[in-house]
């Protein structure tokens, strides 16, 4: 079996540089690191894991802690970390705190961030959703281990936040300016939320573009479901179907939540968007398929983005000195218009 000094006398370069240059460090010239890769695969030679971390004290492996998998949110940021890592070398290890898919279980939260995250088999930290608490952040801080959030400010952690409140305000503020004043919200509970409070603040940018715009917000409009498209579905036909309180438009917090709300509608036998105008938020892959318009937050780019700051750290000689520090960056999004929204018809003023 082909050694180490086997590759770099292939290669034409020392031991060290193939170490370097097998283990993705930077500072290896292009030439010679491809010199190193022909060589390793014309030898058939693969990197001892062990010894690597023996020789560097890490483990190439990423842990990433959600409170869900079966949410396309999550699955895409999820989806697009692990493509990222891999292509730099790194395994992701994941932590999943549902209980059964439903909720966060406690129990299981304890265990991820006092047993599983300080075992030294992760070299750094990725929360999706999940804001660790300050002895939770303490044990990883403790350990030298790098932490980015998305999803929220973390004190004392660098995140990438989407402004939750800006958000609602665009998507209501795009319905106003089609003419639009009976405007519903369809939001999930506050209680599906104790890490960020993402659904009240959504639903507080939609009071805002309201009251600055003179309009009433009419509790009878603010309605509470899940994020899932049957239950969004089952509350919006309830919505849609009273004839004499019937919205003309609907803000959604989330593109799934406004697929539901276009199937409801159309059940109803109401037209998108001549009867009803729908607006989401995420940029959902099936959003187009819809028609919706969206508030697009690019959700792979910020599992791409988050990994890459990882990385970064990991890569930073000074990081074990500074540790990890508050930064919030916030997360653009822009307003994209499709065909589910449209002028108030003057019908159903």
């Amino acid at each position: 079996m082909a050694g180490i000094e086997d590759v770099a006398k292939l290669a034409g370069v020392s031991t060290a540089t193939v170490s370097r240059a097998l283990s993705g460090k930077n500072h290896v010239s292009a030439k010679a690191q491809a010199k190193v890769i022909a060589a390793a695969n014309e030898l058939g030679y693969t990197a001892s894991h062990s010894a690597y971390t023996l020789a560097t004290g890490r483990n190439r492996n990423v842990g990433v802690v959600m409170p869900y998998l079966d949410r396309w949110f999550f699955s895409a940021i999820l989806e697009e970390t692990d493509s990222k890592l891999i292509d730099s070398g790194y395994d992701l290890t994941l932590y999943n705190l549902s209980a059964g898919g439903t909720s966060s279980d406690e129990s299981k939260r304890k265990r991820v961030f006092t047993e599983f995250l300080p075992r030294q088999r992760v070299d750094a930290v990725l929360t999706v959703a999940v804001r660790p608490n300050a002895a939770e952040l303490a044990t990883l801080n403790s350990l030298k281990k790098p932490i980015i959030g998305v999803g929220g400010t973390i004190p004392g952690a660098r995140t990438l936040a989407l402004d939750d409140i800006k958000a609602g305000r665009l998507a209501t503020e795009h319905l106003i300016s089609l003419g639009h004043v009976k405007i519903a919200n369809v939001g999930e509970s506050p209680f599906s939320d104790r890490e960020f409070n993402q659904p009240n603040l959504r639903r507080l940018g939609y009071l805002e573009a309201l009251e600055a715009a003179g309009i009433e917000a009419k509790k009878i409009w603010q309605v509470q479901t899940d994020y899932t498209i049957m239950d969004a579905y089952r509350v919006a036909k309830q919505l849609l179907g009273d004839p004499h309180n019937r919205p003309t438009a609907v803000f959604c917090n989330s593109d799934e939540m406004a697929f539901g709300t276009i199937m409801a509608a159309k059940d109803l036998g109401l037209r998108v968007p001549q009867d009803i105008s729908v607006i989401g938020i995420d940029n959902h892959d099936m959003s187009e398929f819809f028609g919706l318009t969206t508030i697009d937050q690019r959700v792979r780019e910020q599992g791409k983005t988050a990994a890459q700051m990882l990385l970064d750290l990991l890569d930073d000689k000074e990081f074990e000195t500074r540790g990890n520090v508050e930064e919030t960056i916030e997360w653009p999004a822009k307003l994209l218009i499709r065909s589910s929204t449209a002028h108030v018809s003057s019908s159903t003023r």
